[in-house]
């Protein structure tokens, strides 16, 4: 069950960044980013109301801790994305969101089988592989006034550990504290994306229509969080992290599927990287 609700947080995460892709690609990704939050903690309050649960103050302090992660990890990806290096923020993000967890899960005594083990080891360079787009030279890149290589790799740096705080504070809710954790992280999600576009000079009050699509986008990724959550209190932190960083592979398929983009060689070898590594987990 473990598997499939991890797999579940995956898909949810993919629908959600294609949505809120395709609504920044007329705006800035900022606003987006902050109705997002709206949409995540709308969702989350639902679930706080409908399973009330009975939280300790250290399982609010987890989630706190989360939207923290998630927060922080958005505002970097976003600010990355901006740069035009979507194929090195992307990758170096999503890698970083499996590995925080497997260290802490590997340090915290969780010992995944032989074949856990290689499903890992085959679904971290799939979703590397997966994640990126062909890029355009540095030199040009750089002369179109965009971020050199190395300012895009700390976004991705960055925003892969704001991940995984986000999953491992989620991994140390235990079963019956219930949603109002959910809630507090995504409470803090939307203050820190807001104070983090102050503090970059972004702008992100909401202007445009097509940036209330961002709604939308934050209710999937609630959904996935919640489906993280569950999986974690069903099986192994280590496991859960890995197969909902596979994220990248569904909003790849979405976008080949929906918007006709075409699939690279390279990501199509991810993807099938991806299918091996979910294979082996479900069979370990």
């Amino acid at each position: 069950m473990g598997i499939v609700l991890a797999l579940t947080a995956a898909l949810a995460y993919g629908l959600s960044d294609f949505v809120g892709g395709i609504a920044s690609r007329r705006t800035t990704p900022w606003p987006v980013a902050l109705l997002a939050g709206v949409g995540g903690l709308a969702g989350a309050i639902a679930l706080a109301v409908a399973f009330p649960g009975d939280p300790t103050r250290a399982d609010l302090l987890w989630g706190a801790l989360s939207g923290v992660g998630g927060g922080a990890g958005s505002a970097f990806l976003y600010r990355g994305f901006a740069t035009g290096r979507m194929g090195v923020v992307a990758p170096v993000s999503a890698v970083g969101a499996a590995v925080v967890p497997v260290v802490v899960g590997v340090a915290s005594g969780e010992r995944p089988g032989a074949l856990v083990w290689l499903g890992i080891a085959a679904a971290l360079p799939g979703i590397w592989l997966v994640a990126r787009t062909p890029e355009p030279p540095a030199g040009a890149a750089d002369l179109a006034g965009r971020l050199p290589l190395d300012a895009a790799f700390v976004d991705g740096v960055l925003a892969g550990l704001g991940f995984g705080v986000l999953f491992v504070s989620l991994g140390q809710v235990p079963d019956g504290a219930g949603y109002l954790p959910l809630a507090v992280g995504q409470a803090v999600t939307l203050v820190a994306v807001a104070v983090l576009a102050v503090a970059l000079g972004a702008a992100w009050v909401p202007r445009a229509a097509t940036e209330w699509w961002g709604v939308v986008a934050g209710l999937l990724a609630s959904a996935a969080v919640l489906c993280f959550l569950l999986a974690t209190q069903t099986g192994l932190l280590t496991v859960a992290a890995v197969l909902t960083s596979l994220y990248p592979a569904f909003t790849v398929l979405l976008a080949s599927t929906v918007l006709r983009e075409r699939i690279f060689a390279a990501q199509a070898a991810g993807l099938a990287l991806c299918g091996v590594a979910v294979g082996l987990v479900a069979s370990g």
